[in-house]
């Protein structure tokens, strides 16, 4: 896994894929200081961009973990652009969080990978993903409610 808002990552991303690595591609697992990570999320975004870009053209089959339809837009429009198809990559999201574009890019035709925690630590990590961004939580809460509305239609 590298993590996009660390600005050590652009030189990192060559070394690992000399060595011939699969690469998970994220934004930023935990909260770093301003010294080594980006803080704003246009810088991230950004980063994670760049990132994204080498890696689709680069890698062997990366996973682009994000729960931002953004950056989803930005690697399928790449993808357009330089012929890669869905087995070239896949995307990467939590289960329980946006839902609707897991459905959207299966839809699609794209490879989508659901992951959920375990062990012992998974409900403080699941909290601080949701916690990461407060309208993760309404994203949850909507999804499932929208599940329940379509399991309960006639």
């Amino acid at each position: 896994m590298l993590q996009a808002g660390l600005y050590r990552t652009e030189e990192d991303l060559p070394r690992v894929l000399r060595l011939g690595a699969r690469v998970r591609l994220v934004k930023g697992a935990y909260k770093e200081p301003k010294t080594v990570a980006h803080q704003k999320k246009p810088e991230i975004d950004a980063a994670y961009a760049r990132l994204m870009k080498i890696l689709l053209v680069t890698s062997d089959y990366p996973a682009l973990a994000t729960h931002d339809p953004a950056m989803h837009a930005i690697a399928l429009q790449w993808a357009a652009e330089h012929g890669l198809g869905p087995d070239r990559f896949e995307f990467q999201l939590l289960y329980g969080v946006r839902r609707d574009l897991q459905a959207s890019l299966v839809s699609q035709g794209w490879r989508v990978r659901v992951y959920i925690p375990f062990g012992r630590e998974w409900f403080p990590y699941f909290m601080r993903r949701l916690g990461e961004r407060p309208a993760n939580v309404t994203s949850v809460v909507r999804s499932l409610l929208d599940e329940r509305r379509a399991a309960t239609r006639p």
